[in-house]
């Protein structure tokens, strides 16, 4: 059974960090690109930021660079997002994505809420 489970959201000060950890099972993690989405309230979900299967090469959206890393540890089937930085407009649901040519695998999602 495959799965793929978000934690360290929560509510942070503009200008504060937070980690986000996505385990997951079920499938090869080591042969999957994985990615961090990002889905607002009345907005689509848009891409934050991938890393390929074996970690050496990574983007991100224009909006996060610089102030967001994300990471993967094969050895632990998980992927990383380290938020710094935050601002009130990156208050989102975070997903987690697993992909390999046409299959896909997603998370439930973690609240990451930004706010004085």
């Amino acid at each position: 059974q495959v799965q793929l489970v978000e934690s360290g959201g929560g509510l942070v000060h503009p200008g504060g960090s937070l980690r986000l950890s996505c385990a997951a099972s079920g499938f090869t993690f080591s042969n999957y690109a994985m990615s961090w989405y990002r889905q607002a309230p009345g907005k689509e979900r848009e891409l934050v930021a991938a890393i390929t299967s074996v970690g050496g090469s990574t983007n991100y959206a224009d909006s996060v660079k610089g102030r967001f890393t994300i990471s993967r540890d094969n050895a632990k089937n998980t992927v990383y997002l380290q938020m710094n930085s935050l601002k009130p407009e990156d208050t989102a649901v975070y997903y987690c994505n697993a992909k390999l040519l046409h299959f896909g695998y997603w998370g439930q999602g973690t609240q990451v809420t930004v706010s004085s």
